[in-house]
C-alpha cells in the first residue's frame, strides 16, 4: 500500500507542483485548510458551539459549518467582513499579515 501512495505522490508532484499554476492553486488550498483549522480551533478554545457562533453572527449553523469547512470552493470563499464577524463572535480580532515566502 505504501508503494501506491508514494507513486501517487510522485505523479501529483510531477503534474501539479512543478507547474506555476498548479503550485499556486495548491498553496491557496493549503492556506484555506489552515484558515479552516484555525477557525475551528479558536471557536473550541472559546468553548463555543457552531450554534453559539451562528447566533452571535446573526446567521444559521450551516453557514458557520461552511465557513469552517475545508470543502469551500474559491467561488464561495468568505469575505473579509464575514471573517471579521466570525472573529468577533469567538472573541478574537482578525489579523492579516504579509510575510516573506519560504525559500
Amino acid at each position: 500500500m505504501a508503494k501506491r501512495s508514494t507513486q501517487w505522490h510522485k505523479e501529483f508532484e510531477r503534474k501539479v507542483l512543478f507547474h506555476p499554476e498548479g503550485l499556486a492553486e495548491y498553496k491557496a488550498f493549503q492556506l484555506q485548510l489552515e484558515l479552516c483549522e484555525k477557525m475551528k480551533s479558536v471557536r473550541k478554545k472559546a468553548r463555543l458551539t457552531q450554534e453559539d457562533v451562528a447566533k452571535k453572527m446573526g446567521t444559521k449553523v450551516p453557514a458557520v459549518a461552511r465557513l469552517e469547512s475545508s470543502n469551500v470552493s474559491s467561488l464561495h470563499s468568505p469575505s473579509l467582513a464575514t471573517l471579521m464577524k466570525y472573529a468577533q463572535a469567538v472573541g478574537r480580532e482578525l489579523k492579516i499579515d504579509f510575510v516573506r515566502p519560504h525559500i
